[in-house]
């Protein structure tokens, strides 16, 4: 483990300690990784991190965009797994927390620690004052608040600044100050989708009022909030990551996943298609698309094979994934296991997620049984569903292509060449059914009298099965 260290990154982030069965013992921040994890190495330890050392056998980390996230981070994943170790930040009041002064008129928002006071707002706690200062920092410049114990007689240094709105000068309307408060709250709480809808429908009502001034100020708030939004749901999609590691017992996260499936339609063909996803987004530029070639007849288990067989055939060229999902039951997962055995890449960890149950086929053999609102089987049945809308829409293409060309080869006089030209210049099989000889006349290669056999020929057939586009 110690020499696995060496590969942390010099960036802020959030480490999560295990033991031998995976439960999370401790959870910590860093404004550097690599450095803060291995200074539990470099000298002997005390005390309970002492104990706590031994009992660890593996470290995970999650990077954040900054200090002050991985410290919003780890305080989500300590009131979330509870870690035995980090006891003291769940119970110890003297950590810090946000408090948003509610009852008064002009409430202030200030970092505070101790004994709550009745009817204000508290949120936390944090472990930083320092990194909790930041953050709030960052989120003062949207929400501009009230940071004094009491109002000044003239505007100070942060209404310079625009982090106060000077209600000291009354700058600000009370009722519009407490929305402020309201949204900050809101923020502070997670409800990050309901407080951009509110402030939307708020710029599209001061748009219509045509204040403009005011429609602007909204339209740059949600711009911030967005982008604070999305380095939060960065991170909260690698604690996803890190969360399906656990529950299928794998040795490392599965950042890249790789999912199959073949799709037959009325025994018209079957095609494959490989989906890949990093870090639970789709990467696109790594899908692929099979046509199945040595499977005679409907057989999944040998089409799922030859799919992998293909996909994986040049392996070493490019980079393998860390966890495959097959769309299927235990059968599937099976022959897919062996498969990959017999091509050397046994050590990847294989899944299949059946449909009807939704049941998981893990690595170990285990069937996993997820409650219907997890996130980490959400996941799974998202890339899944890519992976067989992939397949759908692949097989359809392919058959509308053969429509298309089916047609124009029974047509005398119309070969390779010219079909291609006809394709590429009306884009459908309907566009050239609506042609006129004068329209075809238009396609390089296409005189008159041949022109004139493709309109008799299209007027004896009924084409209204071709597709329109």
């Amino acid at each position: 483990m110690k020499g696995g260290v060496k590969s942390f990154p010099d960036s802020p982030g959030v480490y999560l300690m295990k033991d031998k069965p995976g439960r999370i013992l401790y959870v910590g921040k860093a404004s550097s990784l690599k450095r803060r994890v291995s200074s539990y190495f470099q000298k002997p330890q005390a005390g309970k991190t002492r104990v706590l050392l031994s009992r660890t056998k593996d470290i995970e980390y999650i990077q954040t965009s900054s200090s002050a996230q991985a410290l919003l981070l780890e305080n989500s994943l300590i009131k979330k797994h509870r870690p035995y170790y980090n006891a003291a930040l769940k119970d110890d009041k003297s950590y810090p927390y946000v408090k948003v002064d509610t009852p008064r008129a002009w409430g202030a928002v200030t970092i505070t620690r101790g004994k709550k006071e009745k009817g204000a707002k508290y949120y936390g706690p944090y472990t930083s004052v320092k990194l909790l200062k930041s953050a709030i920092k960052t989120l003062r410049a949207v929400f501009p608040f009230r940071s004094c114990r009491r109002l000044p007689k003239k505007p100070c240094l942060y209404f310079q600044l625009k982090l106060c709105p000077g209600m000291c000068i009354k700058k600000i309307d009370k009722k519009v100050y407490r929305e402020n408060l309201r949204q900050l709250g809101l923020f502070l709480e997670g409800k990050h989708k309901e407080l951009i809808s509110q402030l939307t429908d708020k710029m599209q009502k001061a748009a219509k009022r045509e204040s403009f001034e005011e429609a602007a100020m909204l339209r740059d708030r949600i711009t911030s909030l967005s982008e604070i939004i999305t380095q939060t749901k960065e991170t909260g999609q690698q604690e996803l990551i890190f969360q399906l590691q656990k529950e299928l017992n794998l040795t490392q996260a599965p950042r890249r996943i790789e999912a199959f499936d073949v799709s037959e339609i009325a025994g018209s063909g079957t095609v494959g298609s490989m989906v890949s996803f990093l870090d639970g987004k789709p990467d696109k530029n790594n899908y692929r698309k099979f046509k199945i070639k040595t499977v005679k007849g409907i057989d999944d288990y040998a089409m799922i094979c030859e799919v992998l067989r293909r996909r994986f055939a040049r392996a070493l060229k490019s980079s393998l994934p860390d966890l495959i999902m097959i769309d299927g039951g235990k059968g599937h997962l099976s022959s897919a296991r062996k498969e990959l055995s017999a091509l050397g890449l046994s050590k990847i960890p294989v899944i299949a997620l059946a449909k009807r149950l939704e049941n998981i086929y893990t690595p170990s053999g285990e069937v996993l049984s997820l409650p219907r609102d997890s996130k980490v089987l959400h996941l799974l049945q998202r890339i899944r569903n890519e992976a067989h809308r992939f397949a759908i829409s692949y097989h359809r293409k392919l058959r509308q292509k053969d429509m298309r060309a089916s047609f124009l080869d029974k047509i005398a006089g119309i070969g390779p060449k010219k079909k291609r030209a006809l394709l590429r210049h009306f884009k459908s099989a309907q566009a050239i059914k609506k042609a006129s000889v004068e329209d075809l006349l238009k396609v390089k290669g296409i005189d008159r009298k041949t022109a004139e056999r493709i309109i008799k020929y299209l007027k004896l057939k009924d084409f209204s099965q071709f597709p329109t586009n």
